[in-house]
């Protein structure tokens, strides 16, 4: 016996080391493959850099709204100096661009666009001086840059063809200027640049280049042509003001309509044309008021059969 007990003790020793082999086996840190590291967004740091970057930015959008001239709220952290900065660098590359195109102010053409410009600028007092430019071009368009640059392109005035249709394109290009749309859109597109390169460096490179395509169709797109709508209101009044007719607003549009090419409208930055006519329509009443009380007729004779309803 005492043989055996010699001979199995080796066995009870294995056995022994078996067990301590198994509680430490079991006691082991978890395995992680290489370079298996959390990532930095599953990490408390980065929840709490997020949740107090998000209480900061949502106190300086708070403190950066501000009405446009019809009431909307809209978020503005660029200021008139910043804006009239970029105007006067965008004008140096538009007259860059087009230096051989630009017609003489001495021309007829472009003095009956001043004098049209000219009659709403006063009407609707808005201060400071304005530059105008007619770009001698088949392109039926016009646009307007920050610190009161107009340009306008003379195949427009195939369409623009009466003085009241020419001055619903100006008024509504005067409006953006008076509205500050180019500050609005700029203070968006840089709110949204810091969002990506966020999204970029600390989640995915990949889901910010999707949030940049989600973006432009839900916020971009979307606000640019809440801006196209809002400087027709505002341009219809000041064209009102200024004694022209805004019934011309929508014959005008319907002869774009005639020579437009179509788009979808959640693809665009402007309104479809066919609810731009619809819009203005349901803006010209109001509009007529506006005539009414800044340009009382001259005729006292139709004065007289207008108050009898004749």
């Amino acid at each position: 016996m005492q043989f055996i007990s010699q001979r199995m003790w080796p066995i009870r020793r294995l056995s022994l080391g078996t067990r301590t082999q198994t509680r430490l086996f079991n006691n082991r840190p978890p395995y992680q493959r290489f370079n298996n590291k959390q990532k930095f967004w599953q990490t408390r740091t980065f929840w709490y850099t997020t949740g107090t970057g998000t209480v900061c930015g949502a106190i300086y959008y708070q403190s950066h709204l501000e009405d446009s001239p019809t009431g909307r709220r809209r978020f503005i952290n660029v200021s008139s100096a910043e804006e009239t900065q970029l105007g006067a660098s965008a004008y140096l590359q538009t007259m860059a661009t087009y230096r051989f195109q630009i017609v003489p102010h001495t021309s007829p053409v472009s003095q009956y666009v001043h004098k049209v410009a000219h009659r709403i600028i006063r009407a609707a007092n808005i201060p400071g001086s304005w530059e105008i430019h007619v770009i001698n071009s088949r392109e039926k368009n016009a646009f307007v840059l920050p610190g009161n640059k107009i340009f306008v392109f003379s195949g427009l005035l195939s369409v623009a063809n009466t003085e009241d249709a020419l001055a619903t394109v100006l008024a509504h290009e005067i409006a953006h200027v008076f509205a500050r749309h180019s500050a609005e859109k700029l203070s968006a597109a840089k709110a949204l640049q810091l969002l990506y390169i966020f999204v970029s460096l600390f989640v995915d490179p990949s889901a910010a280049e999707m949030g940049r395509s989600m973006a432009t169709l839900l916020v971009e797109l979307p606000n640019s042509r809440q801006c196209e709508q809002e400087a027709d209101e505002i341009g219809l009044e000041f064209m009102a003001r200024a004694c022209y007719d805004p019934h011309q607003a929508v014959e005008l549009w319907q002869r774009m309509q005639e020579n437009e090419q179509m788009v979808p409208q959640l693809l665009s930055t402007h309104p479809s044309t066919a609810k731009r006519i619809e819009n203005i329509r349901n803006m010209v009443p109001r509009a007529l008021m506006k005539k009414e009380a800044s340009c009382p007729p001259n005729d006292l004779t139709q004065t007289f059969f207008k108050q009898l309803g004749l």
